[in-house]
């Protein structure tokens, strides 16, 4: 399996708000050029979208259907890659700190892509989960505020008592 982690500077609800927007699914899931809800439902159990995927002359209109939604928590994904089969993509989202980390797991799940599932693949899923977490902490980052500075008390708190002087 591909398991692969990323901070975000953000806090969840900011990551929350893009996972849960279809529309921004183009943006930082590596190789699909757009996306598009099916329904109105993204992301409840069953909802799906269209993406599409362009290189060069070829192109390719996929689905991805979520399976499992806990808000604030879990989204995972069946990516419907044509005669490839299908791909599980878990997405686990855990505050730290004033931040969050996203956690992604990948693997083949059913079809050819699931038969033919070995080391060189895994290779390539890493690589493109570290440019698709990248990504996707771009577009949190620019379609969000970062996380509010600390309070005036706590600062002062801070300033009575720097780091390594005792009282």
């Amino acid at each position: 399996m591909a398991i692969r982690h990323h901070i975000i500077e953000r806090p969840p609800e900011a990551v929350w708000a893009v996972l849960e927007n279809p529309g921004l699914y183009g943006e930082w899931v590596v190789g699909t050029s757009a996306s598009r809800p099916l329904d109105d439902r993204w992301p409840q159990v069953d909802a799906s979208l269209e993406y599409s995927v362009s290189m060069g002359p070829w192109s390719y209109e996929g689905r991805t259907t979520v399976r499992r939604f806990e808000p604030h928590r879990w989204l995972e994904l069946e990516a419907h890659i044509g005669r490839l089969g299908t791909a599980r993509i878990a997405i686990e989202v855990r505050p730290w700190g004033g931040h969050t980390l996203v956690i992604v797991d990948e693997h083949p799940l059913r079809g050819l892509g699931g038969a033919l599932h070995a080391a060189p693949l895994e290779v390539l899923i890493q690589l493109r989960h570290r440019s698709m977490l990248t990504r996707l902490a771009e577009v949190v980052e620019r379609t969000t505020s970062p996380a509010p500075a600390a309070s005036a008390d706590a600062q002062a708190l801070k300033d009575a008592h720097p780091p390594g002087v005792r009282s």
